[in-house]
């Protein structure tokens, strides 16, 4: 085959792809706001949420985070956030269930972080809310589910919300409208390798 053949036979098949391509998106005509999750043994759920969050104050639309067990620490993702005035940030947690060791305080925590993601959510000018370590709070019993699931479902029909943490619970997947599993296939941890500023915060 010459090269000028196989150019040839390259733009007829990528024809025939954007024609199968352009046919399919043409038949997608719902718009509403989505219900995603990023769950998974693997990391990288919270980044890629942050990275949606970069993407909305991209195009001008307003951001909400709400953490619900990370605790005020100093990320570099908050660090760069924060600086847009269209985005409001709350750290609720008290940091990680095997460092509070109260179940009690846990609880309250997680209690504050739903009030508040409630409160965010009924903003109408709002273009996508943020629950970090959501999952967690879920797998622990910090809050009930069928509470979540209700308010989550009563939110304004525009506005996109992101649920990030291991082990989501099968009805919250259910309920989602797009979920994406991080899966561990190789982690510096493992040889030994600390947390790296600028990679894992």
């Amino acid at each position: 085959m010459t090269e000028d053949e196989d150019a040839a036979r390259h733009r007829e098949k990528m024809a025939k792809r954007k024609a199968v391509q352009d046919a399919e998106v043409a038949g997608k005509t719902v718009e509403k706001g989505l219900l995603m999750v990023h769950t998974g043994a693997g990391k990288g759920k919270s980044t890629a949420a942050f990275g949606l969050a970069m993407r909305m104050l991209g195009r001008g639309r307003r951001v909400g985070v709400v953490q619900f067990i990370k605790g005020a620490w100093s990320t570099g993702e908050r660090g760069l956030l924060e600086a847009y005035a269209m985005l409001e940030w709350h750290s609720m947690g008290e940091g990680f269930t095997w460092e509070t060791q109260d179940r009690a305080r846990d609880i309250a925590a997680c209690r504050r972080a739903w009030d508040q993601a409630k409160r965010m959510m009924a903003e109408a000018e709002l273009g996508l809310l943020v629950l970090d370590e959501l999952c967690i709070a879920l797998r622990y019993d910090y809050l009930p589910l069928d509470e979540v699931l209700a308010g989550l479902a009563a939110r304004p029909h525009g506005l996109h919300v992101v649920v990030t943490g291991r082990n989501a619970p099968p009805a919250l997947l259910e309920a989602a409208d797009m979920v994406t599993e991080m899966k561990p296939v190789k982690h510096h941890f493992a040889a030994g390798v600390k947390a790296q500023e600028g990679i894992e915060f």
